[in-house]
């Protein structure tokens, strides 16, 4: 069998998705979450690991430097990456929703301005909608946005709800169920063909 590069995502997923591999008997030994290893190897050199920055996962199945990417279903949206999306993980469940200040409404006969880390999910959600919209892209406490008059609402993923509630948000409108993929490079399936579905087999009998 051909050996494999699977780009993988830091963050909350990571330890689950480790878990997951572990089921399919592939162990990376000196890789932990805290390494400042970013290549790993598992016993048979089979499977090449990269350990990168969730943003960065499609990009990297995209242009060939991984075969495979196990990433959030949000970044593959935000990124437009031209990749095939193969299966649902069913790790990191959560929803992307629209959300703003208690007793507001979406109108649409105005422009809305609206605050998010994910302005081309945010532009896409709008559009169907065939309503016009402004995006302010923040890279963290997207909360606050509205409270300050920086936005009239947010779009960004929500597990629990709690963040929002403490700051005095509701959800308006759900845009989108969330949860870790796998990608795979469109070439790669192509050319490495058979050591990606027995990748592919592997991980749907580990989650089963």
């Amino acid at each position: 069998m051909e050996s494999i590069t699977l780009a993988l995502a830091k963050g909350r997923t990571a330890k689950s998705t480790i878990a997951l591999l572990e089921k399919m008997n592939i162990e990376f030994e000196d890789f932990h979450e805290d390494s400042r290893k970013l290549i790993f190897y598992n016993n048979d050199k089979s499977i090449k690991l990269l350990f990168v920055k969730a943003v960065d996962v499609p990009t990297y199945v995209e242009k060939g430097a991984a075969d495979l990417g196990i990433v959030g279903k949000d970044n593959i949206l935000e990124a437009q990456a031209d990749v095939y999306e193969m299966l649902d993980l069913q790790i990191g469940k959560c929803q992307f929703v629209v959300a703003g200040k208690q007793n507001t409404a979406l109108g649409t006969n105005q422009t809305l301005t609206i605050a998010s880390k994910y302005p081309n999910i945010t532009k896409k959600h709008f559009q169907q909608k065939r309503q016009t919209v402004e995006t302010v892209k923040l890279n963290g406490s997207v909360e606050l946005a509205p409270l300050i008059g920086l936005a009239d609402f947010i779009v960004d993923i929500v597990e629990t709800g709690t963040t929002l509630k403490e700051n005095g948000l509701v959800i308006l409108e759900e845009v989108e169920a969330i949860s870790t993929r796998l990608i795979v490079n469109k070439a790669s399936f192509a050319t490495k063909s058979a050591s990606i579905q027995l990748f592919i087999e592997k991980l749907k009998e580990a989650l089963e």
